[in-house]
């Protein structure tokens, strides 16, 4: 084989912004869904940014009718001044340049959530075309970009009130990088709803000119109306959230939180606006300071009896909602994706600052701080009771031929990444699964009926349920935050098949219900998947279709011709032979299953507390706001 030679003329210097179009998921993640609103997420940041500095109190995102954004902010407007050393605008050097903006000084913006300074310049070079109007010292300013070139010079024009300042800019993602630029309202709703409660007294309006929805989003008691938010559909052990806000060493420390009567604990923590879904510093902070001070509280009036051991986290933090969120001026993150806080001191600021504001709450309120030990020691009980109950179970595991369950059909192959398990509703749909699947890799395990609501249940009452019991000892990495390993997972792939009806449609959701509460990790990390088994089996003839949807349904009837055609209506998986299942929902050459992902965490626990808690009208309402969006419900 002749060898490429590989010299000088093989580095190849990308210029401008041609290195973010080249490689727009180094950037944005990916240019799927989720890189599409990232890049509007980009242009808000500035905003929030001048928010974070003092100088924006609204901001208007609009979905144009062509899918195109217009945002504004009645911020300080960026500067269009000519550069130093750049020579131009720097308007046209902050919108054209990665790594260029006002983030680096300190001076201008004390806390920022745009580190990186690659935001705006980004949106710009992943746009069609990019238009952004400057109002400053009376006068507009514009320029328009094509995939991020400037077209012209900078304009300047009069007109602009005297008083107006701000940045609108307008842009549409590049279908030559985006696989589809629709954005969708319900997504950006969420941030910019998450932005709103976590910057006290910012407005922010989000307006759809396709449809004509609107909605405004104004949080002026800030985390105290997020924890209210998110605690909606539980019920309440204290009247209001416990509030505490204080600055040290420069970081602002702000946390809210509540105690409910469910068994999961949500935490949600944030640096300068951004989620930090892997914790960090002040996370850690957090806890201690929760643990100790809970403790200290219960051992100084005599709330444990003599003889108890002390609380663990994990029992006193049980039925907790809270958000915390710290800003500060130099985060340091741990990896490109901001997802984990490093800095050591915000630690011990965070851990102060939380010991001392709730030690005083609990003294000025002693029946919520009854309630609180209360609710902690019967978690500390229910947990070594479960404790005792995986003990049992991996007793009689042992005891038994082979730990894995019975009703198991396990795969040859022992490579986790290789291999994947499907969850089949019923022993009929399950006996077709064992039939049609490749043994080498695919292992089937038949549920029977619907598994424990676990949204309403202590994990005591999850480890008893069966159904769940095998689903553990199939996964292989245990349960609850002391003994879940991931490591230990069997299977890459873990596929819920049940059937395309209300009863089918129940069960996945009780158990995608189980996996977020329970072995959330699974879901963060991709592994969860849901099957798509076809509806309809067409015949006319010698041809045959499948359809998995009303919409392939005409299509294929209509390529068949409307006279003649036999159509099937699959009601459940059993109705299938096992070689049709595996030709149409376990093939991975032919088949679609959808990988579950938690883009929202905080939409994720609030849409799981509507649909499985205890509260009736909530989910009434979610019902009657969303029921024409269903397809095909069996009635």
């Amino acid at each position: 084989m002749e060898k490429q030679q590989y010299d000088a003329k093989n580095i190849i210097v990308l210029k401008g912004l041609e290195g973010v179009r080249k490689r727009p998921a180094m950037y944005i993640g990916d240019t799927g869904v989720r890189g599409l609103h990232h890049i509007v997420y980009e242009v808000i940041d500035n905003s929030v940014d001048e928010s974070l500095a003092g100088y924006c109190d609204r901001i208007e995102v609009t979905i144009n009718k062509d899918n195109s954004i217009t945002l504004f902010d009645n911020g300080r407007g960026i500067p269009v001044d000519m550069h130093p050393s750049q020579q131009r605008p720097a308007l046209e050097v902050v919108m054209t340049t990665l790594h260029a903006g006002g983030k680096f000084d300190t001076d201008t913006y004390k806390v920022s959530g745009g580190l990186h300074g690659v935001g705006v310049s980004c949106t710009n070079a992943l746009s069609e075309w990019c238009k952004v109007r400057v109002f400053r010292n009376g006068k507009v300013y514009q320029q328009e970009y094509e995939r991020g070139v400037p077209q012209y010079d900078m304009k300047t024009m009069d007109g602009g009130k005297k008083e107006k300042t701000g940045t609108e800019t307008s842009f549409i993602p590049d279908t030559e990088i985006f696989e589809n630029i629709t954005f969708k309202f319900e997504t950006l709703s969420q941030r910019l709803m998450e932005l709103a409660f976590l910057n006290k007294g910012l407005k922010i309006i989000l307006k759809d000119e396709r449809d004509g929805k609107t909605e405004e989003f104004h949080a002026k008691g800030g985390l105290e109306e997020f924890v209210t938010y998110l605690d909606a559909n539980r019920t309440a052990l204290q009247k209001k959230p416990i509030v505490i806000e204080n600055i040290r060493d420069n970081v602002t420390v702000e946390v809210a939180l509540q105690y409910n009567d469910s068994y999961q604990e949500n935490i949600f923590s944030f640096v300068n606006n951004i989620p930090t879904i892997e914790g960090g510093t002040h996370e850690v902070g957090f806890k201690t300071s929760l643990t100790r001070t809970i403790n200290f509280y219960a051992q100084k009036n005599n709330l444990i009896k003599n003889g108890e051991s002390s609380l663990s986290g994990e029992d006193v933090r049980e039925g907790l909602t809270a958000v915390l969120s710290v800003k500060l001026t130099d985060p340091q993150f741990e990896g490109q994706t901001k997802t984990k806080l490093g800095n050591g001191e915000v630690r011990g600021i965070v851990e102060s600052i939380m010991g001392e504001a709730l030690s005083v709450y609990l003294e000025e309120n002693p029946s919520v701080g009854k309630k609180i030990i209360q609710k902690a020691t019967l978690a500390a009980k229910s947990r070594e009771a479960a404790r005792r109950a995986r003990d049992l179970t991996r007793r009689k595991s042992a005891l038994e031929s082979g730990s894995l369950p019975g009703k198991l059909a396990d795969c040859s192959i022992k490579d986790p990444a290789l291999c994947e398990v499907y969850l089949v509703e019923g022993d009929s749909a399950g006996g077709s699964a064992k039939q049609g699947r490749d043994r080498q890799f695919q292992a089937i395990l038949p549920l029977r009926g619907k598994i424990l609501n676990v949204e309403k249940a202590s994990l005591e009452k999850i480890l008893k349920n069966n159904e769940i019991q095998m689903m553990i000892a199939a996964l292989g990495t245990g349960i609850g935050s002391e003994v879940f390993d991931i490591s230990k997972l069997r299977y890459g792939r873990i596929i819920i098949m049940t059937d395309a009806d209300v009863d089918g449609s129940h069960i996945r959701t009780l158990l995608l219900t189980f996996f977020f509460r329970y072995m959330r990790e699974l879901v963060e990390h991709g592994h969860v998947y849901i099957a798509q088994p076809p509806l309809y089996l067409l015949k006319k003839a010698k041809q045959e279709a499948y359809a998995f949807n009303e919409k392939e349904r005409e299509e294929i009837q209509k390529k068949f011709g409307k006279e003649g055609v036999n159509i099937q209506r699959y009601k459940g998986l059993g109705e299938m032979n096992a070689d049709q299942l595996w030709r149409t929902t376990m093939d991975p050459e032919t088949r679609t299953i959808l990988q579950v992902k938690i883009d929202d965490a905080i939409e994720a626990d609030h849409i799981f507390s509507v649909l499985m808690g205890d509260k009736v009208e909530p989910r009434r309402e979610f019902i009657e706001q969303n029921a024409h969006y269903v397809r095909n419900l069996d009635v």
